[in-house]
């Protein structure tokens, strides 16, 4: 660990000093390439220079004990450092985990009504309420791109962009199936009823990602219409696109033209074709799907939402929480940052 950790510090001292160097300025672009990496490698780098300087303060603790007037403060002193150089030490492993490349990327989320009628389409637009206000919470930028409403106000799918540094590395643990346990306003009885909502998340890409050939592409255009029929204009700006060798279909009616719908509707596609090929990758491409999105069938699920209890449950790492207001309201970062650091942890088994 040691090596990379000199060859990492190494290439860091070479950005600052071409940094430094005037002329490097006569080219924004590299200045801008540089300046993110040593963004990049920078807590890396000074996490390692701490724990160089814990090491040097561990040897002269060590050297110190030898003084008897000295030795019970230079214990104390030697006792710390080996507890801060253990946690260093595991810093510097989870620094050193390869990085997803999609982390910085934006997101595209998909939420559709399963099992459970109108119940679950209900609850979708709860879900894409709870997503919307911790997007909000972060200072990201929510747009919607395509959506099918019910006449009661749930929302049978939505597709929405959510646009901000760093939103990938967070939205990327919602995929799964969402299960809802509730008394729905429309039960007489006040039994409880469970609904569940997928949802997927992609990391939106740009055209330039992922090769498209324009002679694959049909695009179909239409009018935009909200729930209900009601035509939200009377141009035909609606843009569907159908990528003919895969068969995958994307449609955006948000914008008000044309232009705009097309290209993020190319955006989507682009994404939808980029999960594809990494599901490929990955081989057994049904059975990833199935495990991001699930047929939506109770029984399968990665979260579930009682309210009657006032809980939600992440089965994944078996995390409880009695707030279930709070989460609804996009207080989402306990649950997100458990499941962050489960997944370091997991990364870590495999790195040994």
């Amino acid at each position: 660990m040691l090596d990379k950790l000199n060859a990492i510090e190494a290439k860091y001292s070479q950005i600052e000093a071409r940094l430094a160097a005037p002329e490097t300025y006569n080219d924004p672009e590299q200045v801008a390439r540089l300046n993110k990496e040593q963004a990049e490698l920078q807590p890396l780098v000074d996490t390692f220079r701490t724990y160089r300087r814990t090491l040097d303060a561990r040897a002269q603790a060590e050297k110190m004990m030898s003084d008897p007037e000295l030795r019970e403060l230079a214990q104390e002193e030697y006792r710390q450092t080996l507890e801060d150089l253990s946690q260093l030490e595991h810093t510097l492993q989870i620094l050193l985990l390869p990085k997803d490349p999609n982390d910085g990327k934006n997101v595209i989320v998909e939420i559709r009504a399963g099992v459970g009628g109108e119940e679950a389409a209900l609850f979708a637009h709860s879900l894409y309420r709870m997503y919307s206000m911790y997007a909000e919470s972060q200072r990201w930028h929510t747009e919607v791109d395509s959506a099918s409403e019910t006449e009661l106000g749930g929302i049978k799918e939505i597709v929405f962009t959510v646009e901000g540094n760093g939103a990938w590395s967070r939205f990327k643990f919602e995929s799964g199936v969402h299960r809802v346990q509730r008394v729905p306003e429309t039960e007489s009885g006040g039994r409880v009823h469970t609904s569940t909502v997928t949802v997927a998340v992609l990391p939106e890409m740009e055209t330039a990602d992922v090769r498209l050939n324009p002679a694959d592409i049909e695009m179909q255009v239409f009018r935009s219409s909200g729930a209900g029929g009601q035509h939200v204009n009377k141009t035909s700006s609606a843009v569907r696109l159908i990528h003919k060798p895969t068969g995958t279909v994307v449609e955006c009616q948000q914008e008000r033209s044309q232009f705009q719908n097309r290209d993020k509707a190319m955006r989507l596609l682009a994404s939808r074709l980029y999960e594809a090929e990494q599901e490929k990758i990955s081989s057994e491409y049904i059975a990833q799907r199935r495990s991001q999105v699930g047929s939506g069938m109770r029984n399968e699920r990665i979260r579930t939402y009682n309210f009657p209890q006032g809980r939600v449950t992440d089965h994944r790492i078996g995390l409880t929480l009695y707030k279930i207001d709070q989460v609804m309201d996009g207080a989402l970062d306990e649950i997100i940052n458990a499941l962050a650091a489960n997944h370091q942890m997991e990364l870590l088994k495999e790195q040994k």
